[in-house]
């Protein structure tokens, strides 16, 4: 017993990535020009997504997703903190950010920034995107990392939950940081 560890872990769907030292923090304007960073949302679980507004399955599948869970999750919700991270601030202005967010849930934070302070915060995240050149000059689409990240009340990244996972296994992971 001497090697087990005297406080147990919570077993996560997702990626354990407690400890990393990576997907610290963010300095970033939300949709109302609010600049913010995790400790705005101290004793909540926050989970962090990068993407854009006009992605065409895997943002507002994710996005339905965290809806779900903090509607699943009943009063617990109140301390659930969706933040949504654009990677095209070119066309995701604050005013369509904040339309984007609360088709989703009005609590749900939209952050922005210039094309400087976002690549500074993805490659942080270790978040890869890329423009991809449509038909017209403002029919492109965005390559980009396709997870979010979870972080526990006191501000710490702990999992890295892949798209694709589903709306149970976000659940249980949220759960299980808000438990403690």
């Amino acid at each position: 017993m001497a090697c087990s560890p005297s406080t147990k872990s919570p077993k996560f769907q997702g990626v354990d990535v407690t400890g990393a030292e990576y997907a610290r923090d963010f300095a970033l304007p939300d949709q109302d020009g609010k600049m913010r960073s995790m400790k705005d949302f101290a004793g909540k679980v926050v989970v962090v997504f990068f993407g854009y507004t006009q992605c065409p399955d895997v943002c507002p599948t994710t996005m339905s997703e965290l809806a779900e869970v903090k509607r699943s999750l009943g009063e617990d919700g109140k301390r659930l903190q969706g933040i949504f991270i654009t990677v095209d601030p070119a066309r995701d202005t604050p005013e369509v950010l904040k339309a984007y967010m609360a088709n989703f849930d009005p609590s749900f934070v939209g952050l922005t920034g210039t094309p400087e302070q976002l690549a500074a915060v993805a490659k942080d995240f270790k978040i890869y995107y890329k423009k991809v050149d449509g038909k017209t000059p403002t029919s492109y689409t965005m390559d980009h990392s396709a997870a979010s990240f979870i972080f526990d009340p006191k501000g710490n990244v702990r999992v890295y939950s892949r798209y694709g996972s589903g709306a149970q296994a976000l659940q249980s992971d949220v759960k299980a940081l808000l438990a403690g």
